[in-house]
């Protein structure tokens, strides 16, 4: 790699730490590149990126950054994980490594704060942005399917006093 690309991946590297929402760090030693690529496509399709760097430009991006307090995960071979939503990436990475041991969550950044490997996992823990919000319209119309069957009740209660009678007449 050329000294124009290495400052050209370092400044890319350095962007993304300083928008993302979430920047999760793994190990990836002994990966297959099928497994990769499961992991890329999976990531890919919850709106969330895999990549990898050498620990070295990766480093070097992280001066100037919220997220520059886990520049010390970065040892051996590491993979990033990062995404707007904070917990798609850690929900997905950490499915991952419950299925393939070689994969080992290290920890990451959420904002300022450093998370190591189990509050990776607390996070993926928690209900996505698309979850909470499915949560909250279920709330909100709730109550208002309730006071219908409460209005509607009275009317049906009404409709069956005079079926009743209706019917004590025919008799």
């Amino acid at each position: 790699m050329e000294r124009a690309e290495k400052t050209e991946l370092v400044a890319t590297l350095n962007q993304l730490f300083k928008t993302a929402g979430v920047v999760v760090v793994a190990h990836n030693k002994g990966l297959t590149a099928n497994q990769v690529l499961d992991l890329r496509n999976k990531m890919a399709a919850a709106g969330a990126t895999i990549k990898v760097a050498k620990n070295s430009l990766t480093k070097l991006a992280l001066d100037g950054t919220d997220a520059a307090g886990i520049k010390d995960l970065f040892e051996g071979p590491t993979m990033l994980a990062y995404g707007d939503d904070p917990v798609t990436a850690p929900k997905i990475a950490a499915d991952f490594a419950k299925g393939n041991d070689k994969f080992v969550l290290l920890g990451g950044a959420l904002g300022t704060s450093v998370l190591n490997a189990d509050a990776v996992k607390a996070l993926a823990a928690l209900p996505s942005l698309d979850q909470l919000r499915a949560k909250l319209v279920g709330m909100i119309q709730t109550p208002a399917t309730r006071i219908a069957g409460v209005v509607a009740a009275p009317a049906g209660q009404l409709a069956r006093v005079v079926n009743a009678y209706a019917t004590k007449e025919q008799a």
